[in-house]
């Protein structure tokens, strides 16, 4: 038998962990050298706990696999709560290694530092925010609820909760097994795919709409394979944006664009607003993904499967895996279109390319200078924060990208990007406002030591724009003006204040034509200029809730 804790780290890996993201405290100090002195799981270091979060949230996203947070009781745990708490929103399998008291400890009549209310106020908070949790205290049980808990990540693709009190590390323990995926009905899943291509088949104007599950599973290559036998046209949602990127154009995916609703092109927001028949895979049905559309939708209308369970109509199909459905709709779909597809309008065309003249830079110049460089050097790995600098990923040529875009939690992209370049291998490219940035943007400073070297691009208009777009009379967005390029020089990287285009051009080019350290480009913007997307989508948002409040 080998100790627990290293127990522990060949089953995270033998379940798809790559690396781990921590930060040292006394509670699970054990853990950590036995992290260090192993080598099973590369350990990464940042600053704060909020930035482990987001950090292993991405990567996880990047290699579909297990993000794993290692942090202390009490005070390190809740600082993650956040970044957990958005993992389990948008459906990305995080697990959290948290460390807390040993037997003796947590009944020696002491309040402990780190605890809260009770010894077991961790426990509480976290069971609201992860699918399942264990407590590692007793050795002869932990390899079967181990193997429970790592499934229940996997298979619902959610956070959960390990706890490793202080005092057990060392006590020998079994191997932990691979469970095989839970059972399933596979009669309801071929009745459920039969109804599903008969409703498909007699639909006139039917329309795939794929969200961030299709990722999350790793289906992608399927269901574009799905897609092209169909001949039906594919739209993302506003989370799923990247989705495709690499199975789309000559691939033969009829994709058609991201669905923003009354924000996006009036041609691709028909296509679903106009449907008989959306068929949603992996769709999280949340505001920012439909609450923008032009009238209310009615989701009895669409074929809906999602989070292990498929709806046609009034009937619900429970325990469905995601992947099961897809694979059973392609036994049933023909080799090739069976019929001519229908007359669609052609894709929307995004932003002309940026013209490099001394005329100064504003937010829409970002996506027509990055749609240049995707031109020239195709897809790139993205990572985009929340606010005005995710609205201009939206306008963007077919490319990865991460994003937080439901549960929509400022800083984000810097930490996320680390995470991405981590997990990949490759370099990201991090998008994110100033506003984020001043929150999470200091991690940078960690790159120097892990030999990371992203391209950040700071969309400074010196105030919270999202905040403004909604409420344009607000003062307390106002940010000033921190000057972050010279605090990247300050960190170890090189940083680039650009006010024009042409000095955006040449700040992209130099940034991409160095290797070696991180490059920050801060694009100067006036304070109330955003991206056309965003403004199509306050202003949207703003005549929608007008309209609702008129008729109530």
């Amino acid at each position: 038998m080998n100790p627990l804790g290293l127990q522990l780290l060949h089953a995270l890996k033998h379940h798809g962990a790559r690396e781990i993201f921590g930060i040292p405290g006394d509670f699970i100090l054990p853990l950590f050298a036995q992290i260090e002195e192993s080598g099973i799981l590369p350990l990464v270091t940042l600053s704060h706990e909020p930035s482990l979060g987001f950090a292993a949230d991405a990567a996880a996203r990047m290699h579909c696999g297990l993000g794993v947070v290692a942090v202390t009781y009490g005070a390190g745990a809740l600082n993650v709560v956040n970044a957990v708490a958005g993992a389990y929103a948008e459906r990305s399998p995080l697990v959290v290694l948290a460390g807390c008291p040993g037997e003796v400890e947590a009944h020696s009549g002491l309040v402990l530092h780190h605890q809260v209310r009770h010894v077991d106020s961790q426990w509480r908070i976290f069971r609201e925010i992860t699918c399942d949790q264990v407590r590692l205290s007793d050795p002869a049980t932990a390899p079967a609820e181990l193997a429970r808990v790592l499934r229940s990540c996997r298979e619902y693709s959610q956070p959960v909760l390990i706890e490793v009190p202080r005092d057990m590390t060392l006590h020998p323990m079994d191997n932990v097994p691979v469970l095989p995926p839970s059972p399933f009905n596979a009669a309801a899943v071929a009745e459920c795919a039969d109804e599903w291509m008969a409703r498909i088949d007699a639909a006139l104007r039917p329309v795939l709409v794929v969200d961030v599950e299709v990722r999350r599973f790793g289906l992608e290559s399927r269901v574009a394979e799905l897609a092209r036998r169909l001949q039906l046209p594919v739209l993302t949602t506003f989370m799923g944006r990247g989705l495709l990127a690499a199975e789309g154009g000559a691939a033969g995916v009829p994709f058609h664009g991201t669905y923003l609703g009354v924000a996006g092109a009036p041609e691709t927001s028909a296509l679903l607003d106009e449907s008989d028949l959306p068929v949603m895979l992996g769709a999280i049905l949340s505001d920012s993904n439909f609450g923008v559309s032009a009238q209310r939708m009615d989701f009895r209308r669409a074929l809906i499967a999602a989070h292990r369970e498929a709806r046609v109509g009034h009937h619900l199909y429970q325990d469905i895996p995601l992947a099961a459905l897809v694979e059973a709709l392609l036994a049933r779909a023909p080799a090739a279109a069976a019929k001519p597809p229908r007359a669609l309008p052609p894709p929307p065309t995004c932003p002309e390319g940026l013209v490099a003249d001394d005329t100064p830079v504003c937010a829409a110049d970002l996506s027509r200078a990055l749609n240049d460089r995707i031109r020239a050097h195709g897809p790139m790995h993205i990572v985009a924060d929340i606010g005005d600098c995710l609205f201009a990923a939206m306008e963007l040529l077919p490319t990865p990208l991460v994003a937080p875009g439901y549960y929509a939690s400022m800083g984000f992209g810097v930490p996320a990007g680390i995470g991405a370049q981590v997990a990949t291998g490759q370099r990201s490219l991090i998008l994110v406002g100033d506003g984020a940035f001043q929150m999470t943007g200091w991690e940078l400073g960690n790159c120097p030591r892990l030999g990371l070297d992203p391209v950040v691009i700071v969309l400074n208009n010196q105030t919270w724009e999202m905040i403004r777009a909604f409420q344009t009379e607000s003062r307390c967005a106002a940010l000033g003006d921190w000057h972050l390029a010279q605090a990247a020089d300050a960190l170890g990287g090189r940083g680039h204040r650009v006010h024009t285009r042409a000095q955006f051009k040449a700040a992209l080019d130099a940034a991409f034509a160095e290797r070696g350290r991180f490059q920050l480009i801060e694009l100067m913007v006036p304070p109330g200029d955003s991206t056309p997307t965003l403004r199509r989508f306050s202003e949207g948002i703003r005549a929608l809730r007008a309209r609702a409040a008129s008729a109530a």
